[in-house]
């Protein structure tokens, strides 16, 4: 046996009982980049397989010991990646056909043409890099599957669930609307992972939390000298997304003036880069995400009509957590899982008193309050069990709390939400104003517009408001 002491990547081995044929393979392969060890029988490039893997095994098939695909089965079950060639006689092709059947890559005939081994070596190389490239793509989607977990027993989320399994597939735009904590970026991480785009990136980006004077560079990117600062030139966020799918959270926070620019990105799918003088086409899935009542921006003037309908095209609300009871103990005990392992901790449930105060507490904060509970919960339980006060849920009230404060924790413990509170609100503010909306309006600090479009909402959901007098 002859070794190549080099670490050329990829490496091969050949596999021939003709001691000529095997080391004039070798040198001809190794003039072709490849890192070459030549065997002379099988039973030996099966131990050198064992100690030091290689990427290729070229093998004559009519060996003593063993025949090629007999090698070839050897080795299947411990290298699944192997790239297999078999060298056989020309009167022995059905043979030959025969192992590529059975999983052998390909094969030559005697007496060997180098270049046509050489070009069959690379071509099977490449389709094993895209298979093994797939299945592991595939593997890192699966596992993100399973850490993307919805959980929810109400009718509420099973209505949301089959909704997200039903738009996933569809290119169009969504908007998700809901209170803060109720899991909208977990919905949109979920309608990627299920749409065809999911090999793609997912990218997101909080218009909340990026000042205004660099959230336009940061979702469409700068060039090179752009502004102050700018050094080299910079992708934004919506190319970073290009194939994939966008989140833009907190779209309500938008500011005015950027809120066209979005419009055009939107409808023209393209978008100029700060500085820029060309635009660059983009091919993205967008998804919007707001706790802010757009609608209401929009008759008030803060939020720009046509980019909100062009947002609405699949419109899904996320109901708060007190709304879905029936979820609570099911979340609960999906993150006490989860945060037991995170934490090394053997804790196998609730004492029936916590499980009641889980249930019956009002979750202001909402999923993510209630992730929070469990995992300070995890953390400083002393026993086998979370008790109610473990939950800490019930801290006292501070001697400086105001009045407003017990009113919303009285409503929180009502189950109120904030659309009846909002309407009861305006309902007594017109009275107390006598139905004049001018005057309401600048009570609740409203423009007349804004309070108009709240009326008649009510008004569509059954209840009369007050009339009074415009003068």
């Amino acid at each position: 046996m002859n070794s190549d002491s080099e670490t050329l990547e990829p490496r091969v081995l050949i596999v021939d009982d003709d001691n000529t044929q095997a080391d004039m393979l070798r040198k001809m392969l190794e003039l072709d980049g490849f890192a070459t060890e030549s065997f002379y029988d099988p039973v030996t490039a099966l131990e050198k397989m064992r100690e030091s893997p290689a990427h290729v095994v070229v093998s004559d098939y009519n060996m003593p010991e063993m025949n090629g695909v007999e090698l070839f089965e050897r080795l299947r079950s411990g290298h699944p990646d192997l790239v297999f060639i078999i060298i056989t006689a020309f009167g022995t092709l059905e043979t030959a056909v025969d192992a590529m059947k059975r999983g052998v890559h390909d094969f030559v005939t005697k007496p060997v043409d180098v270049g046509e081994l050489v070009l069959k070596i690379k071509k099977a190389l490449r389709v094993r890099d895209l298979v093994v490239e797939n299945r592991d793509l595939k593997g890192a989607v699966e596992a993100l599957r399973q850490k993307v977990q919805v959980v929810g027993d109400s009718d509420a989320m099973r209505r949301i669930l089959e909704t997200v399994n039903q738009i996933s597939q569809s290119p169009a735009t969504v908007l998700l609307q809901g209170e803060s904590g109720t899991g909208k970026e977990l919905i949109a991480r979920a309608i990627h992972l299920q749409s065809p785009r999911h090999a793609g990136p997912y990218v997101k980006v909080n218009c909340a939390a990026i000042p205004e004077n660099l959230l336009e560079a940061e979702l469409f990117g700068h060039t090179k000298g752009a502004f102050t600062g700018a050094v080299s030139a910079r992708k934004g966020k919506f190319e970073m997304a290009h194939t994939g799918t966008l989140l833009l959270d907190e779209v309500g926070d938008l500011p005015f003036a950027l809120q066209p620019k979005l419009l055009r990105a939107l409808q023209e799918k393209e978008v100029e880069p700060v500085g820029a003088v060309e635009a660059v086409p983009v091919d993205l899935r967008l998804i919007a995400a707001t706790h802010r009542d757009l609608p209401a921006m929009v008759a008030d003037g803060t939020f720009r009509e046509d980019l909100f309908y062009r947002l609405n095209v699949i419109p899904l609300e996320l109901p708060p957590l007190r709304e879905r009871p029936d979820d609570v103990l099911a979340l609960a005990h999906h993150f006490l899982r989860r945060f037991c392992e995170e934490n090394l901790r053997r804790i196998s449930g609730f004492t029936r008193t916590a499980e009641e105060r889980l249930v019956t507490w009002s979750w202001p904060g909402n999923v993510r309050e209630l992730e929070n509970c469990i995992e300070r919960a995890v953390v400083l339980a002393p026993a086998n069990l979370i008790d109610e006060a473990d939950l800490m849920l019930s801290a006292p009230r501070k001697s400086g709390d105001s009045g407003l404060d017990q009113i919303i924790d009285g409503l929180f413990n009502t189950g109120l939400t904030l659309d009846v509170l909002e309407r009861d609100l305006i309902l007594a503010s017109l009275r107390r104003c006598g139905g004049n909306l001018s005057r309401t309006a600048r009570t609740l600090g409203l423009t007349r517009r804004a309070l108009q479009y709240r009326v008649e909402k009510i008004r569509n959901q059954g209840h009369e408001p007050p009339e009074g007098d415009e003068s």
